[in-house]
């Protein structure tokens, strides 16, 4: 009996049951951690589940890409190990999910069957060393020649760097004058194959995700016409449709974890006794574990509406706000999940056998990588102020109550929301905006998951936590700050000529 042929609900339990037996009873998991990469032995147990198996057509013998399951995988794996949910997340959302959208027919059933038959795996190169979040400017180049594209380019910080069989690379179309397309396009390579390996030049030192191996990665390949992408339109928006796919499924690997970080705080509070009581009788140990509760909340509020949302059936390439959105607000709850877990365990927490420091590390790459989070809050700001000035509509919470998005939610910050914004906003006031905006689009998603009938007491909690929060995002907002960086600092400021 393979993967497909079980209910998903007794799958996952019988992976989860995998999980645990292959990190606490045949190895350590808070060694594993420690070391580059996995014992070829647990990945083979991990890989003899077909984990991956959640992302490919039931047609291909897979469970037919449907976006719960594959969120399900997700939160499984990141319950144990976030590096490991990562890795699925980079086969799941930026390999197999494109191959299945935009790949020709005649290469995705040789793809799907490796991946399920032998446990292979696929990545997406995109990022270059000297354009990072610019990847509309990137200099990798393709051109066509009789026996396909000829590929040349140098890419880095791809996730399973030197590990994965197959990748997807992005290149800009070379013409005979040496001009770069504005246009970006997509190329499966399969490094098994004549012409298409791919020289790793340097593996990186990256300070968490052991687990994964990061890169710098030399190109210069040649791979047949049949394995450019297709996109439905143009190469640009085939690049927005897969990164804001994949930004909607950071909350499956945020859901493990941010779960793990409250379980492990809630049992580490009850056990550990201070005076006449354990840490959860203090108030401020309350507010911290409620922190975590509440980042809990909307991260399943999250995962329920994403899996509404971005199957492979949906175009996402204008759906950036609620992409930003996810991927921003979950990945800054599960830093700050991280964070307060290691407060509350004391000096044990900072231990990298501990699953919060080593969860510190592991956690903090989520806020940069896939566009980071400040970028994400600017652009979310830039959306709605814009939409605003199209509706001739300058006060905040009148445009957020006729919002789809917020017209619920926004009532529960009425008070804080109730102003005119400025014509002209600094960057970093936008960014406040953006982190505004973003966390009530997240209340309305917990309001969603409340009427399906999800705890009323957690939501509650969660609506409050927030409107702290909002109400002192408001206030930074509201703060006149326009400081600059005083280039020359060294000059009359050393302390030991005033002591």
């Amino acid at each position: 009996m393979t993967s497909t042929d079980i209910r998903f609900s007794d799958y996952i339990r019988d992976f989860e049951q995998t999980l645990k037996n292959l990190f606490h009873v045949q190895s350590d998991i808070d060694k594993l951690s420690l070391e580059r990469g996995l014992p070829p032995e647990i990945l083979r147990g991990i890989m003899d589940q077909q984990p991956l198996s959640v992302a490919i057509p039931t047609q291909y013998g897979g469970r037919g890409s449907i976006v719960k399951e594959c969120l399900g995988v997700l939160a499984a794996a990141s319950y144990e190990s976030l590096p490991l949910s990562l890795t699925f997340g980079i086969n799941i959302a930026l390999f197999l999910e494109p191959v299945s959208k935009y790949a020709d027919e005649s290469v995705k059933s040789g793809i799907f069957n490796n991946f399920l038959e032998k446990g292979q795996m696929g990545g997406l190169m995109i990022t270059e060393p000297d354009y990072g979040s610019d990847a509309l400017n990137m200099k990798t180049t393709s051109k066509e020649i009789q026996e396909g594209y000829q590929i040349k380019g140098t890419k880095h910080w791809q996730g399973l760097t030197g590990m994965a069989d197959y990748w997807i690379i992005a290149a800009r179309n070379e013409n005979e004058n040496g001009d770069l397309a504005r246009d970006i396009d997509f190329f499966l390579c399969d490094i098994t194959q004549p012409k298409q390996h791919i020289v790793v030049e340097e593996y990186f030192d990256n300070a968490g995700l052991y687990m994964i191996p990061y890169g710098l990665n030399k190109l210069d390949l040649v791979v047949p016409q049949h394995f450019r992408l297709k996109p439905e339109t143009t190469g640009i928006k085939m690049m927005l449709d897969i990164l804001h796919r994949s930004r909607m499924q950071f909350p499956g690997m945020g859901m493990g974890f941010i779960k793990r970080m409250l379980d492990e705080a809630m049992q580490h509070c009850h056990s550990r006794i201070v005076g006449a009581g354990n840490l959860m009788a203090i108030d401020n140990v309350q507010f911290q574990i409620s922190r975590i509760q509440s980042a809990y909340t909307i991260c399943s509020a999250m995962c329920a509406h994403s899996s509404e949302i971005s199957g492979i059936q949906h175009n996402l390439a204008t759906e950036g706000l609620e992409a930003n959105t996810m991927k921003a607000v979950v990945t800054d709850l599960m830093q700050e999940s991280a964070q307060l877990l290691v407060q509350l365990s004391g000096a044990n927490g900072y231990r990298t056998t501990h699953i919060g420091g080593r969860g510190i590390m592991d956690s903090r790459p989520f806020q940069i990588f896939e566009g980071s989070n400040e970028m994400l809050y600017n652009q979310t700001a830039e959306m709605i102020t814009r939409t605003m000035k199209k509706q001739k509509q300058s006060h905040l919470f009148d445009f957020l109550n006729m919002f789809s998005l917020t017209a619920e939610a926004c009532q529960y910050f009425k008070k804080d929301l109730s102003f005119t914004l400025s014509e002209s906003l600094s960057q970093r006031k936008m960014v406040d905006l953006g982190k505004v905006l973003t966390r009530i689009i997240c209340i309305g998603y917990v309001l969603n998951l409340q009427k399906k009938g999800f705890r009323k007491d957690l939501v509650d909690n969660c609506i409050t936590m927030v409107q702290q929060e909002v109400s002192a995002l408001i206030a930074s907002f509201q703060f006149d700050n326009t400081v600059k960086v005083i280039d020359d600092y060294s000059a009359d400021s050393s302390w030991l000529n005033f002591a």
